[in-house]
């Protein structure tokens, strides 16, 4: 690749900015639950085709791919998603979500799949108006529902590797509250794996006032809880990470009432299989010994759920991103350190057996973060993913992301 291929390229982005901005904005007005994502999923099949791709859609329920094959050369895969948050959106903006599910559930892009999504619509345009300045084939890919953390897989189990055929690298990005214009790799464990898990547990009911013939769920859960803050703490390594939060303990109905069961659910977090295996092992082992201890008359019950697989960046592919990226943004690419969040991205790359890159970019206004930074305030003044109050500036928060994706993309097939 030369540096002249790259800016020819992105040459292009100020006939793109425009269009992209307004994507960016009625994206943002009409998000769309996991799984819900077609009037998204329209919109992105339109103007793919309009860049001459090759458009599949609906694949897994709403996914699309675009294929743009340019000659001989590597295929490089481009993923962003597109679902939406049951979150009432508190941000201000002109353009800000007012939509509501019929059953009331209100909805915003409180994660930045909007941008996500602006991003590689410009990309592809920008890379199928620059056809003269690369040769390969480029797989852009729009899924759904990593919320829930299975979007990946059912565009996986609905013969996305055989629509597509082989793929030599996959990459994607996420837009994190650091400022805007900037961005960071990691080679290696770069989001976390997660599990969470729902615990029903069974007692024996009663009256409040006759205890003795109870068997107190309630005691059981509180035990439980407890104990189970001793496994990071006590079972894994200090040179390991891993969380594990009890998020919700349900039981009962009325306080006089000795409820006949109760239910937990938790979420682990882990950079490392093998952590991640004992860790589990660990919970289960516990619920089943307090059970025992407190005579439950069942065994437990144990559902996993929202499962996430570890996000782990190829090093050699990482690398070669990362000096990229260096070459064109200069000083604001830095590296990152691991991420608690998590993804399920990597369930494609894991199809294809290719390898793969995943990186961050700011999307905060950088006057504002500066000055919580040096206020001390950063948790405070600056919403993070998930917040009601979760806004990226457009710019250049846009443009840094197009660009990114332009940018790693070249390294593989900008030959000419």
């Amino acid at each position: 690749m030369t540096d002249d291929s790259v800016t020819a390229v992105l040459d292009g982005l100020g006939a793109v900015r425009g269009w992209q901005e307004d994507l960016y904005r009625d994206l943002h007005a009409h998000p769309e639950l996991s799984h819900e994502e077609q009037r998204t999923a329209d919109r992105v099949a339109d103007l793919l085709r309009t860049a001459e791709y090759e458009v599949f859609e609906r694949i897994g329920g709403t996914g699309v791919v675009g294929i743009l094959r340019n000659g001989e050369g590597p295929v490089v895969l481009v993923r962003a998603d597109m679902d939406a948050l049951p979150v009432r959106e508190q941000t201000g903006l002109p353009y800000a979500s007012t939509q509501v599910r019929d059953d009331g559930t209100p909805v915003m892009h409180a994660c930045g799949h909007d941008v996500h999504v602006s991003c590689l619509a410009g990309a592809a345009a920008l890379m199928s108006a620059a056809r003269d300045r690369w040769s390969g084939t480029l797989v852009a890919l729009v899924q759904p529902a990593e919320e829930t953390a299975d979007g990946a897989r059912a565009m996986v189990e609905d013969d996305l590797v055989s629509r597509v055929g082989p793929v030599d690298v996959a990459f994607a990005q996420h837009v994190l509250p650091f400022p805007a214009g900037s961005l960071g790799t990691r080679p290696g464990p770069a989001l976390s794996a997660a599990d969470s898990m729902r615990i029903t547990v069974h007692g024996r009911g009663a009256h409040g006032s006759m205890p003795q013939a109870a068997v107190d769920p309630v005691v059981l859960a509180a035990m439980i809880v407890v104990r189970l803050q001793g496994v990071v703490a006590r079972e894994v390594a200090p040179t390991e990470t891993a969380v594990l939060t009890v998020g919700s303990v349900q039981a009962g109905t009325k306080s006089n009432v000795i409820p006949d069961r109760a239910v937990l659910q938790l979420n682990v977090r882990t950079y490392d299989e093998g952590t991640r295996a004992a860790v589990l092992g660990a919970i289960k082992r516990i619920v089943r010994a307090e059970c025992a201890a407190s005579g439950s008359p069942r065994d437990p019950e144990f559902e996993l759920f929202d499962r996430y697989p570890l996000t782990d960046n190829d090093a050699d592919v990482t690398r070669r991103v990362a000096d990229a990226f260096a070459g064109f943004f200069g000083d604001r690419a830095r590296d990152l350190p691991a991420q608690s969040a998590s993804e399920d991205f990597s369930d494609i790359p894991a199809a294809f057996g290719a390898p793969y890159a995943y990186w961050f970019f700011g999307g905060s206004d950088p006057d504002a973060y500066r000055a919580a930074e040096e206020s001390g305030r950063v948790g405070q003044d600056i919403p993070v993913n998930h917040s009601a109050a979760f806004a990226p500036v457009l710019q250049p928060t846009l443009d840094t992301g197009t660009q990114a994706l332009v940018v790693a993309a070249m390294a593989w097939l900008g030959n000419r």
